[in-house]
């Protein structure tokens, strides 16, 4: 699914909005609670989302030489199918279509409804509603073509950029004297390994998705291009989640983020006055429209990558040349993120559940395209690589690395939950083997 430079019809300005508008959804909204709750300090807060920025620019770097090696539509499908073969591939494809993806969509929207419904409420299936609106709306936007989508998401990302910025403005004018006065400072205490483990993971789960960048490594003039809004995306990230994180310590103090419910609404409300709860929604509900539609544009990506190696699939590999658009793949991944918010209403918490404890199926594939970057110079050490990692094999062990203690750290949670009676690990367990069911068949009609 590469394409000639010519026809290539994005800039690095698309990639890096993309990238950023995937990365900044909820998250930074709530995470930043649990994490000032399981450190001693602002310093160690500090640190920790330092430490998160380094390792994504670490993968940054990784995904940067595949990227510019490989450039395709199907990124990290293509990557592991260069490296592994179709079968780890297609597990890997079929786990994110069938799950991650789709069911990202879905639990994107119903966020996007939640607090839409705080603005405009549609009756009494209100968010269900405004999750299907937005993703029928958005769906018909990226069949468009690519350059559609990727400046729809330019306008959101600015919009969800300056959401963030507002809020280190409010901290700021609290600071110069618009509020009461600021909480005295919390007395550091012990250091726990746990707790800062357990911080680490929602810091590199709120740093999560600048990979999906390797999806439109295709549709880029400049081949280089790619790295250079990897680079440009991740730096921009942590400094604004510092910065935001600033804001949060700055107004409430260490314990007044750990104790918040909704610590960006306590810190506008504290800066402006109770009446800043309808701004938190409208922000909130603007990240996570930037993150359905970035999700949207890599997902379908991977699907129409997928039809095009198994024949048996040829219904997803549809490919609109003018457009740059798997034209069959974004309706059918809609039509599937349909279904799951039908499927929400009744069993929202369940299926939200369903979904979450599928992390470690994510984590297991994102460790292998680290150890795919390793497998492809030894194999494939001739091909002209526009972008090299540097201090290789430091930095892509360092990310493997980091990759496999997500994957520890997500299996010791998901181990511990309970879904239906069931232990949750069993969610992962089931859907790599109902991929396995689906390689068997492929292989039985290639």
């Amino acid at each position: 699914m590469t394409s000639p430079a010519a026809a290539a019809p994005l800039t690095m300005r698309h990639a890096i909005a993309i990238t950023v508008g995937v990365v900044i959804g909820a998250g930074i909204f709530k995470a930043p609670s649990l994490v000032a709750g399981s450190v001693p300090s602002a310093g160690w807060m500090f640190a920790l989302w330092v430490a998160g920025g380094f390792i994504a620019l670490v993968g940054a770097l990784c995904y940067a030489e595949l990227a510019s090696t490989y450039p395709s539509a199907g990124g990290e499908y293509h990557f592991l199918s260069r490296a592994f073969g179709r079968g780890t591939a297609l597990l890997y494809a079929w786990a994110r279509f069938a799950v991650i993806t789709t069911g990202s969509i879905a639990l994107l929207g119903f966020v996007f409804g939640d607090y839409m419904t705080q603005l405009l409420p549609l009756g009494p299936y209100s968010s269900a509603l405004w999750a299907a609106i937005a993703t029928v709306v958005l769906t018909l936007i990226n069949l468009r073509g690519i350059r559609s989508g990727a400046e729809t998401q330019s306008w959101l990302t600015a919009v969800e950029v300056g959401g963030l910025v507002l809020i280190v403005g409010a901290a700021l004018w609290f600071a110069l004297g618009g509020g009461s006065a600021p909480p005295p400072a919390a007395t550091p205490g012990p250091v726990s390994l746990a707790g800062v483990g357990f911080g680490m993971v929602f810091v590199l789960l709120t740093f999560g998705g600048w990979n999906d960048a390797a999806y439109i490594s295709a549709d880029l003039k400049d081949r280089r291009a790619i790295a250079r809004a990897l680079l440009i995306s991740v730096l921009f990230l942590t400094a604004l989640y510092l910065l935001v994180n600033w804001a949060y310590w700055s107004v409430l103090g260490l314990a007044g983020m750990a104790k918040s419910q909704a610590v960006a609404t306590d810190v506008l409300a504290a800066a402006f006055g109770p009446g800043a709860g309808q701004l938190i929604a409208a922000m909130v509900a603007a990240a996570a429209l930037t993150s359905i539609n970035a999700t949207m544009i890599v997902g379908a990506r991977t699907a129409s990558a997928l039809g095009q190696d198994w024949p048996a699939l040829k219904v997803l590999a549809a490919w609109d040349e003018e457009r740059r658009v798997p034209r069959n793949a974004l309706p059918i991944q809609c039509a599937l993120a349909l279904v799951l918010i039908v499927l929400g209403v009744a069993f929202k918490g369940g299926f939200q559940a369903m979904v979450e404890y599928t992390s470690p199926v994510f984590w297991l594939f994102f460790l292998l395209v680290g150890i795919a970057l390793f497998r492809l110079r030894a194999i494939d050490g001739t091909r002209e690589r526009p972008f090299r990692v540097p201090l290789y094999p430091v930095l892509p062990a360092l990310f493997c690395a980091s990759s496999a203690y997500m994957l520890w750290s997500s299996l010791g949670y998901v181990y511990s939950q309970q879904l239906g009676g069931f232990n949750a690990a069993w969610v992962g367990v089931g859907v790599l083997a109902s991929g396995l069911v689906v390689l068997g068949l492929m292989r039985r009609t290639a």
